[in-house]
């Protein structure tokens, strides 16, 4: 039997992961994976199943290896089609993982990168015809006098014992700035189509946690372009007055995990309130909430103000998780060892 599993992971490694000879047994539903108290035991589900779901137990057994360490907070990983790895580390520093376990000096060429808090250079990606032009793209924080914001760059990739980038381009710029270091999302996604989805944050302070509901701002959306950073025709608000058209989905916190299905949809996993992290479809044009609705709390343990978990005209979460694991990265695993 073949299986699609969704993972959820709150780090990112360099690390290798790879099964063992024992063989896959079917996966056995159990108790719920949750075992801590709730943080908001009031709140409760709008259908059976959307947090607190059960256990899936397997014996398929694990082996790991180390590729790298000493690396300062990586954050993302992209796999050459010639065997190396592409490997960000938060503090502004691009890196390649050669086949021979060898980290690469920095690659030269990037922008300058915000790097503080939550900031620095975040996500890599390959452009889907690196085979023939090499590019690759790249999400970071960045700098414009006291306020900072995402921003997406792509260029060509020049390998070797000094590894380059070349005819660097930024594509994309989030608006507006806010002067904060937290909730930059950044993570990117190709679609099959070829069109490029960026996920972004509110920036967690509060005028920007209000703009996540607002249209003229590309704060708390998903975000997609096109490779070149210009704006699909069939994008859901592309002819919205006063709307910026490049926006895709609205009403996020901060996404930091976005992966395509087998069909090729659109999936993210956000960092919610406290008990309120997000499994999410995102589709064009619809709304996901935040701050309007959530499920979850403060961070200090008050109550989201002027916040329902339901109401019409908004999505509700697949899954939400309660109490929060702080989930930074997914990805779908389609095969029979789970």
């Amino acid at each position: 039997m073949r299986k699609t599993l969704l993972t959820a992971s709150a780090a990112i490694a360099a690390a290798l992961a790879a099964c063992g000879p024992a063989p896959a047994q079917p996966g056995q539903a159990g108790a719920p994976v949750e075992t801590r108290p709730p943080n908001a035991p009031e709140q409760k589900p709008a259908f059976a199943g959307q947090t607190r779901g059960p256990g899936l137990s397997s014996n398929t057994i694990g082996q790991y290896q180390v590729l790298a360490s000493g690396l300062d907070h990586p954050w993302a990983l992209a796999f050459l089609p010639t065997g190396e790895i592409l490997v960000t580390e938060r503090a502004g520093r691009l890196r390649v993982l050669t086949k021979d376990g060898k980290l690469s000096p920095a690659v030269a060429g990037l922008p300058d990168v915000f790097a503080s808090g939550q900031g620095g250079l975040l996500d890599v990606t390959l452009d889907p015809a690196y085979a023939t032009n090499h590019l690759i793209y790249w999400s970071y924080a960045e700098a414009d006098g006291g306020v900072n914001g995402t921003a997406v760059a792509r260029g060509k990739l020049v390998l070797g014992a000094a590894p380059k980038l070349e005819n660097v381009q930024v594509i994309w710029r989030q608006a507006p700035k806010m002067d904060s270091a937290l909730h930059f999302g950044g993570r990117l996604v190709f679609a099959r189509d070829g069109k490029l989805f960026i996920t972004t944050g509110e920036r967690s302070i509060l005028p920007g946690r209000v703009q996540a509901q607002h249209l003229d701002a590309t704060l708390g959306k998903v975000i997609r372009i096109n490779a070149d950073g210009s704006i699909p025709a069939d994008n859901p608000f592309a002819k919205t007055a006063g709307a910026k058209p490049e926006i895709w989905s609205l009403g996020h916190r901060n996404i930091q995990a976005a992966a395509l299905d087998s069909s090729g949809e659109l999936w993210t996993v956000e960092h919610g309130a406290r008990g309120g992290d997000e499994l999410n479809h995102p589709e064009p044009g619809k709304n996901y909430g935040w701050p309007v609705v959530t499920y979850g709390e403060e961070y200090s343990g008050k109550p989201i103000p002027d916040s329902v978990t339901q109401k019409d005209g908004f999505e509700q979460p697949f899954y939400y998780w309660d109490p929060v694991i702080a989930p930074s990265g997914m990805a779908f695993y389609q095969a029979n060892l789970f």
